[in-house]
């Protein structure tokens, strides 16, 4: 929306040499902070409106979405951002969408995931992985991705704002919805895809693929239910029960490197002074300061993920008898924590000799045994294992763990010793340089929480690079994190539009 700063009208009429009573309004069309150096520069690309009257349309056209008549229909299988992406892109080519969702709608999940932390109770189809709005509803809503489809980005990001975003999000450099306004934003669109005529059905897990002539052309549920159509499939990077179900139906799947690592917070005002370069942190009118590391330790990549400012560590394990930790920020970045993932790059051939028999899922359960391990060594509860960040790299106790956002509860634990030897001794390496790089980021104010492992999907399932089929089953589109080809909330839902696209094709042969 165009508004009118005297600040940035002088600013321009002086840079233009014009009267400033010709500048009507401003108009921000992108934001970024450049932090680099000791002086910290705002930079903004703005449109000024110079005797002309202001033009308050929107910075992108909303979409007209129209009522599709059910005589096509495709299934789409998961609503996180790939599957409701797919579902409304679909409506727009014509076709009616069948949405299936094994979780709850995204309100109702909230009873659920609260039950992770006060009671230890993790509900198998409904927690922070699972419900209405995948993964990314409740674990931050960030939306920075580095894709390089600028077009691409820009209708994602016009979308969420036509459902209620900020108009922030489509200036800002690094744009973010947050955990507290993503849920709302998530029912708008299910109304959208209801109201054009689509269908959602929560609470209906997927548990077998109709085929007919080895081609995909319905589904099978749980409950009994059928649907018949081609299927996207969308299930999220934690479906391990549906990998398994493809490997039973021959499906064919390959193994994937993935990231482990732990959960690092820091006090939120510590991280504010070290990027802005001053002891009094961001001040009034900067935003909680975010950090990106990466380097190379022993052949494999070390790096921050997911890095949450302002945020808080959730427990985020989508079955009994695990402990998971991730990180969420609310709209404002206003805790007095900050957190990150740090993971280490791990590649298939590194696993540990006895998880070959898997195969195709070697990873998958390499990774649920070591949360399982992280489950034993917090007593079998969701009260995580924590140790202070200095005392990790000197292999030493932490007796005492600093007031931490986690809900669950910290107990301390020696994660120094039961972390993998190649995970924990990279982390270690990758922290001293990190340190070095930036001063007073290691420190024993931070704590590690362990672990992290849910960074990306352990399995890909393969598709053709043109039809977007699955290369040795008609019918299946393999969609967003779940099957391997996007990381993030934006880069999922360009991929459901574009499988969505993809099937779409098929009617018109």
């Amino acid at each position: 929306m165009a508004y009118y700063n005297e600040e940035i009208v002088h600013f321009i009429a002086s840079e233009r040499h014009i009267s400033h009573t010709r500048i009507k309004g401003v108009r921000i069309l992108k934001r970024s902070i450049d932090a680099r150096k000791q002086r910290v520069m705002v930079n903004l690309k703005v449109r000024a409106y110079i005797d002309e009257p202001v033009n308050n349309s929107h910075l992108i056209p909303p979409i007209e979405y129209k009522k599709v008549d059910g005589t096509r229909q495709a299934i789409v299988v998961g609503a996180g951002p790939g599957g409701l992406f797919a579902a409304l892109r679909l409506v727009e080519l014509g076709i009616k969408p069948i949405l299936i969702e094994r979780g709850k709608n995204v309100v109702d999940r909230r009873v659920d995931i609260a039950k992770i932390s006060r009671e230890g109770i993790i509900d198998p189809n409904s927690n922070y992985s699972f419900g209405e709005g995948g993964a990314g509803a409740y674990s931050d809503g960030k939306l920075y991705t580095r894709s390089k489809k600028r077009g691409s980005v820009d209708r994602i990001l016009g979308i969420l704002h036509q459902h209620g975003a900020s108009e922030n999000i489509l200036i800002d450099a690094h744009p973010h919805i947050g955990s507290d306004k993503l849920p709302l934003i998530i029912e708008k669109i299910r109304h959208t895809i209801l109201d054009c005529g689509g269908e959602v059905h929560f609470g209906t897990l997927v548990t077998k693929l109709t085929l007919k002539d080895g081609e995909v052309v319905g589904v099978e549920c749980a409950d009994g239910s059928q649907y018949s159509g081609q299927v996207i499939l969308a299930t999220g990077h934690s479906a391990r029960d549906v990998y398994a179900m493809l490997k039973d139906e021959n499906i064919q799947l390959e193994a994937k490197g993935i990231a482990i690592g732990v959960r690092l917070e820091h006090p939120q005002h510590l991280i504010d002074q070290i990027q802005y370069h001053s002891k009094q942190g961001r001040g009034e009118y900067l935003p909680a300061a975010e950090y990106s590391f990466v380097t190379q330790v022993d052949g494999r990549g070390v790096y921050s993920f997911c890095m949450c400012p302002g945020g808080v560590v959730v427990p985020a394990a989508s079955s009994p008898g695990q402990l998971v930790v991730n990180g969420m920020s609310p709209s404002n970045r206003g805790t007095y924590w900050s957190n990150s993932g740090m993971v280490v790059e791990i590649h298939p051939e590194d696993l540990p000799e006895k998880y070959q028999q898997y195969q195709e899922l070697a990873m998958m359960h390499y990774q649920e045994d070591l949360e399982r391990t992280c489950f034993e060594q917090a007593k079998c509860s969701q009260v995580a294992g924590a140790q202070r960040m200095k005392d990790f790299v000197e292999g030493k106790p932490s007796k005492l763990i600093p007031p931490s956002s986690f809900p669950a509860g910290l107990q301390p634990s020696r994660l120094d010793q039961w972390l993998p030897k190649f995970i924990g001794d990279r982390l270690r390496k990758a922290f001293k340089v990190f340190g070095n790089a930036a001063k007073g980021f290691l420190t024993n104010e931070a704590i590690v929480i362990g672990v992290e492992t849910r960074t990306s999907s352990p399995v890909r399932i393969p598709r053709d690079r043109e039809t977007l089929s699955h290369i040795t089953v008609k019918g299946l589109y393999p969609c967003g994190e779940g099957a391997g080809y996007a990381g993030g909330i934006v880069s999922s839902a360009i991929d459901g539009e574009r499988c969505a696209e993809a099937l779409a094709t098929t009617f018109n042969d």
